[in-house]
């Protein structure tokens, strides 16, 4: 018996897998906020940098201007100033790295990532460093620094250099421009240990000791002295020089606790999948990471703020106009006034005429007796 199979197997055509067949899974699926990411990323670093440079070029030329009279606080700022620009350097590589990948090699993925460490610890070094100073002259009375002796200041911000390049070690040995698992042709900047038990106890010690432990010297050197205060009834006004501190302290806390907490929770992870997006991993580390880049940003406006000394001499940087000698006695965080301390210093000598008056008062009746 013929069976008519109208023609099913008539034009039966084979089909190649292996050419015409890709599989796609849900995790491999490019995001949809890439795009985003790739276009924001780098237009927020363009900006960062522009603003960056010229706020931190301003402050590093207004300190220039009175380099040889330099006070406590400034050479403090001074070096804060040098590492955000050190750090403002490498945006470019970042943008490209949002965009394209790590292009760029292994030599620059180490001084990248390098700098943005050290960076991290001598904010947090110098601000602990600035809040023992607050908290000796103010609590215990000590004069830990001295305006005669700027040599002491530039050494003790020259060994949190050293602390800070030093921690920064582990990056410049297992950074690495390393291919990227998903698409081949997509390159990133990462770390490369020898095993997953040297990668958590490195990441935890620079956690602790460039971290916790500075961190914990500057909370308690700025809470105490605010407690003692209160506790004993006295409420001294606060100067420029305490409210410049807090203020960099609140943008240290801001733009680093995101990246610290994402950094310790990717280090305790023990899974190994990983969100790729078009290619490129953008993770909470990395995200939180823009933070810690752009922090640098606040602190000339911190400046700005705060200081009316700093805002006229900054202006007549714009308009490059000169400056007197006598003005360069004056701090930039010791007064708020345009004119300098001159206000503040008339004020404390005419705080000690009645105390003359007393004083001699006594003198005229023994001798008219």
């Amino acid at each position: 018996m013929d069976v008519d199979l109208h023609g099913l197997f008539k034009n039966n055509k084979t089909f190649d897998y292996d050419d015409d067949y890709v599989y796609t899974d849900e995790d491999s699926q490019p995001c949809q906020s890439c795009g985003f990411v790739t276009v924001f990323i780098p237009l927020l670093y363009s900006v960062g940098l522009l603003w960056g440079l010229l706020g931190n070029g301003l402050v590093l030329l207004t300190l220039w201007s009175k380099r040889r009279k330099l006070s406590v606080m400034d050479i403090f700022i001074l070096h804060l100033g040098i590492a955000d620009v050190l750090l403002m350097l490498t945006l470019p590589l970042w943008a490209v790295d949002a965009v394209r990948g790590w292009i760029m090699g292994t030599g620059s993925c180490k001084l990248a990532g390098a700098l943005f460490k050290i960076n991290l610890y001598c904010c947090i070094f110098i601000l602990a460093l600035i809040g023992l100073e607050r908290y000796l002259s103010s609590v215990r009375g000590v004069e830990m620094f001295s305006r005669n002796h700027p040599s002491a200041v530039h050494l003790s911000c020259v060994i949190v250099w050293f602390i800070s390049l030093l921690l920064s070690i582990p990056d410049w040995i297992y950074l690495e421009a390393i291919m990227n698992e998903t698409t081949p042709e997509k390159w990133q900047c990462d770390h490369v240990y020898p095993n997953n038990g040297m990668r958590i106890s490195i990441r935890l010690l620079l956690f602790v000791v460039g971290v916790i432990l500075p961190a914990l010297m500057l909370l308690f050197c700025s809470i105490l002295p605010y407690v003692q205060s209160r506790t004993s009834g006295s409420q001294k006004k606060k100067d420029i020089r305490t409210c410049v501190f807090v203020a960099l302290g609140l943008a240290c806390i801001l733009g680093w606790t995101p990246y610290n907490v994402a950094f310790v929770v990717d280090t305790l992870s023990t899974s190994t999948a990983s969100k790729w997006c078009e290619g490129k991993r953008w993770t909470a580390v990395d995200a939180t990471a823009v933070l810690g880049l752009l922090h640098c940003v606040a602190k000339p406006v911190i400046y700005l703020c705060f200081s009316k000394e700093f805002q006229r001499r900054a202006m007549s940087m714009v308009k490059l106009k000169c400056f007197d000698e006598d003005s360069n006695e004056v701090s930039l965080w010791d007064c708020g006034e345009g004119s300098g301390c001159a206000g503040v210093q008339q004020e404390e000598q005419s705080s000690l005429h009645p105390i003359n008056d007393i004083n001699q008062t006594p003198k005229t009746q023994d001798q008219n007796v």
